[in-house]
């Protein structure tokens, strides 16, 4: 039998013997290289549990489905292009066309006896286009509303408009068909083409408005997007080539000059540059880069040529995930957001049976004309109680509000993390990477009376070069800043749990621990509490022997970063309960909790330990989020009700996080808290605003005032009180552009 290597992540069934490309946008597993999306992946902006392969319209509310995979060529938006169009040709009908129906209120104008038998058939004519060709998509989306019984905004769009229309086109073609109580005190047939086309005229503009909005947002990340260059410069047999992005293929060698920009993430394999990626990390100094360092794309290369090897590409570069990391945040529908679904999915049956009601009693017990005052009455009832603000209240918010994060080096990969980063009360973190550095430095040289301190890191460094042991490249870095030259190394050994032996330039020199010391018969004297000093501090000291002679000490720390301090007492004022889980060792870990007063410490712990204790926490009570950088991070990051991962962590801790602090500065918690409390509160607002304009708008259209001041609500000015509902809020939600972090 023939084994299957290769299987589609989100179709087991397009299974083949390799890793072939089958058109979906998911995965091949069992090796091979990605698939190619032959048709992206689209889904609901109100919706976004509604998916398919292809565009098309949503089942639910009948909105176009977006890509949801964000390309920097997706081309102008259809769906703005189009609903723009509509919308502009409604107005310039809409406009004459209310403007005769508001004459008879001017003094002076007289429309209807200048144009005499024709004056409805003029509005006729103006009207029909704007109902039945701009507003066509409107009522599409109502049909399929009502087909699904997902009853929304286009439902009450639809039946009001349609009402109106057909109400007004029979009074026309039939006027004599009608009873005597639908007709005015002047025996004639009112018609309310005005009210139909300037509803389709205002909702048309509402849609436009939302539209932008979204455009503008999508605008930026494709503007990120195109930080990356179109083309690279790939090496083959020493020969250059100048080929497409696209043609960049994983381990290719790429020549990167002055000026240009990284096209893809890799590693420098030749040369030396200074880049700027504050596109990335927000800060402006130039970051020196040299063999074996990473470089991201899009970050621009200033004065030095380098050869690297491409080591992600396409959609798998850090660019295109933070880009899709936003978008899909965007997209995400956050918990608070079920209170206005809720609402919604009993909201317009009621309103149904609102404007049933209030057509009945206008019929059976309001003043002539019964059937007109109905009418009025019934329409107007179901266009100002369109729920398009309800449904924009939460969308609008969530969108901006995780655009304004991203600017700020905060990325929420989804709407709950950010709802739920307000509400956490115990923050775990880990120390290295974390709180730390996450890279070890030389951090203090001290040598004996006969020895120079250049001396001593010249000697260690050279007996330490050829360790593989992080901390001994500690030592050799700390020796190339600051300038020394090392020796040429015989004779190297090394002790298991003790150090290393080397003959440097004809001196015996050992670096160690004390037993090496004491084993070679050498007392460290003063050294050994200088070192016991040091540890307690947690470095991690080793003493040097040159000579049969102690020569002095070198300490090494993943050294504390220098904002850590500040995020500690920024969380701490905020009432955050601050826990460090780490696997290093007591001494150290605690030295380190000490130096930042944290409240508690677990040393010593295993991947497994960190997540039992988040879940111990989370059965106590807390809310807990998580801030961790590596691979053993990951099931904590997971398991916590928001898990934070540093942005120079592993690939791992950034896909079981929530949500990724670019800079790797925990400070931008602090940020990502206050934008959760701004973002929430701007959400409910908007369902304020949406909430009291129905409940204050729906009696005022139903006629309540009519018995007391004989005012009627007209539908086309429900309609206006209707799409204003909807820009209060989209401009609500467009204040958190300008949030303060």
């Amino acid at each position: 039998m023939t084994t299957v290597r290769s299987s589609c992540d989100a179709h087991p069934a397009g299974h083949t013997r390799g890793a072939h490309d089958h058109g979906c946008v998911h995965s091949p597993v069992g090796g091979g290289t990605p698939a190619k999306a032959k048709v992206p992946d689209y889904t609901c902006p109100m919706h976004p549990e509604v998916h398919q392969d292809g565009p098309g319209t949503c089942p639910k509310c009948g909105m176009a489905l977006e890509p949801r995979t964000v390309a920097a060529d997706d081309g102008p938006n259809a769906e703005l292009i189009d609903m723009t169009r509509r919308f502009w040709v409604a107005t310039v009908l809409a406009v004459p066309l209310l403007i005769l129906a508001l004459g008879d209120m001017v003094p002076g104008l007289d429309f209807r006896g200048w144009l005499g038998g024709g004056f409805d058939w003029v509005q006729f004519v103006l009207a029909t286009p704007v109902v039945l060709w701009a507003g066509w998509p409107l009522f599409v989306r109502g049909w399929k509303s009502l087909g699904g019984f997902n009853l929304n905004m286009f439902t009450l769009i639809a039946l009001g408009t349609g009402v109106a229309y057909a109400f007004s086109l029979g009074a026309l073609l039939f006027p004599g068909l009608l009873p005597a109580s639908f007709k005015g005190i002047g025996g004639e047939v009112p018609v309310y083409f005005e009210s139909a086309a300037v509803i389709v005229a205002l909702v048309l503009l509402g849609q436009v408005l939302e539209l932008r909005a979204r455009e503008r947002t999508s605008g930026a990340l494709k503007a990120l997007l195109n930080l990356a260059p179109p083309t690279a410069r790939r090496l083959r047999d020493d020969a250059e080539e100048e080929i497409d992005l696209a043609q960049v293929n994983v381990g290719d060698r790429l020549r990167v000059r002055p000026g240009d920009k990284v096209p893809v993430d890799g590693e420098i394999m030749e040369g030396r540059s200074t880049l700027d990626e504050s596109m990335i990390t927000g800060e402006s100094a130039p970051v020196e880069k040299g063999p074996g360092e990473g470089v991201t794309g899009g970050t621009v290369n200033q004065n030095g040529s380098f050869i690297m090897r491409a080591s992600h590409i396409g959609a798998d570069t850090l660019l295109s995930r933070i880009v899709q990391m936003v978008a899909d945040a965007q997209r995400s529908r956050a918990p608070i957001q079920s209170l206005a679904d809720r609402v919604a999915a009993w909201f317009v049956p009621i309103v149904v049976l609102v404007s049933v009601a209030s057509f009945a009693i206008w019929l059976l017990a309001g003043p002539s004309p019964a059937f007109s005052h109905a009418l009025v009455a019934a329409v107007s009832v179901l266009i100002i109680a369109c729920p398009c603000a309800l449904g924009l209240a939460t969308p609008m918010a969530i969108m901006v509000g995780v655009g304004r994060g991203a600017s700020a080096g905060v990325l929420i990969k989804d709407a709950e993390a950010l709802e739920m980063l307000g509400k956490v009360d115990t923050l775990v973190v880990d120390k290295t990477g974390t709180l730390t550095e996450g890279r070890p430095r030389l951090v203090k040289i001290e040598a004996e009376a006969s020895f120079t301190e250049e001396e001593v890191l010249r000697w260690v460094a050279a007996a330490e070069a050829g360790s593989e042991h992080p901390l001994a490249a500690a030592i050799v870095a700390g020796a190339r800043e600051r300038g020394i030259k090392t020796e040429a190394v015989v004779d190297f050994h090394a002790t298991t749990g003790q150090g290393v032996g080397a003959e440097v330039a004809g001196h015996r020199v050992l670096v160690g621990n004390r037993r090496l010391l004491q084993q070679a018969g050498i007392d460290g004297g003063e050294l050994n509490a200088r070192a016991d000093q040091y540890r307690a501090e947690g470095q991690t000291v080793m003493l040097v022997a040159v000579d049969g002679q102690a020569a002095g000490l070198v300490a090494v720390a993943d050294p504390v970063k220098a904002t850590t301090a500040e995020a500690v007492h920024i969380l701490r004022d905020e009432g955050i309960r601050l826990i460090m889980l780490t696997g290093d060792n007591e001494q150290t870990a605690r030295a380190v909790a000490r130096s930042l007063d944290l409240d508690e410490v677990h040393a010593g712990v295993l991947p497994q330990d960190k997540h039992a204790i988040v879940k111990q926490l989370q059965h106590e009570g807390h809310i807990v989020a998580m801030a961790g950088d590596g691979v053993n991070d990951a099931p904590a990051l997971a398991q916590a009700n928001v898990g934070i991962a540093m942005g120079t962590g592993s690939d791992v801790a950034l896909e079981s996080a929530g949500v990724t602090l670019v800079k790797g500065d925990l400070r931008a918690i602090a940020k990502a808290r206050r934008l959760s409390h701004q973002t929430l509160h701007n959400v409910r607002q908007n369902l304020f605003f949406a909430f009291f304009y129905n409940s204050v708008g729906i009696p005022l259209a139903a006629g309540i005032l009519y018995p007391l001041v004989g005012w009627l609500l007209s539908p086309m000015f429900a309609a206006a009180a209707m799409s204003l509902s909807s820009v209060s809020v989209i401009a609500n939600a467009l204040r958190l552009r300008r949030a303060k972090l």
